[in-house]
């Protein structure tokens, strides 16, 4: 089993704390078989509360899926996380998500919406979608703009 971190790079504009919503976020990936280096053309979601039974053994994951191509099973699960991207991690790459894999691998990541982030010089939360992988809006308790600009994904082992 490999360990890999989900690692985000952004460039956060008077927010801070950006996170999923929800614990049970569902993290939207394309995958590739590590038996014959197909990746799927449609994204897979991994959720952390989902349990899947493993073929043949005795134990679950969050993802279980047969390769369409050589037909080998894989599993991925949620091992840790999410961390929160705070305002000392802007424009720097930093583990979000750690991710345990079997016969697969995420190789990129589609963030949809159900985003948070505070304020950094308010108590105003603001819902956001990065289906773009940007995002602008105005603090009106702070009275300036906020935004998310520059957002880039990587997968590092971990």
């Amino acid at each position: 089993m490999v360990k890999l971190a989900l690692c985000i790079k952004a460039d956060l504009n008077n927010v801070t704390d950006l996170r999923p919503a929800d614990s049970e976020y569902s993290w939207n990936f394309k995958i590739e078989c590590t038996s014959c280096n197909e990746v799927s053309e449609n994204t897979v979601t991994i959720t952390s509360g989902d349990s899947n039974q493993i073929s043949g053994s005795r134990g679950g994951a969050n993802l279980v899926m047969r390769c369409k191509f050589c037909k080998r099973e894989g599993s991925a699960s949620i091992v840790d996380g999410p961390f929160p991207y705070t305002e000392e991690d802007n424009g720097s790459m930093k583990r979000v998500l750690i991710i345990e894999c079997r016969n697969l691998e995420p190789v990129e990541f589609e963030p949809r919406d159900g985003w948070v982030a505070k304020g950094l010089e308010s108590t105003t939360v603001f819902d956001i979608d990065l289906t773009e992988k940007e995002w602008y809006d105005y603090d009106e308790n702070a009275a300036t703009d906020v935004s998310i600009t520059e957002m880039s994904f990587d997968f590092v082992r971990a």
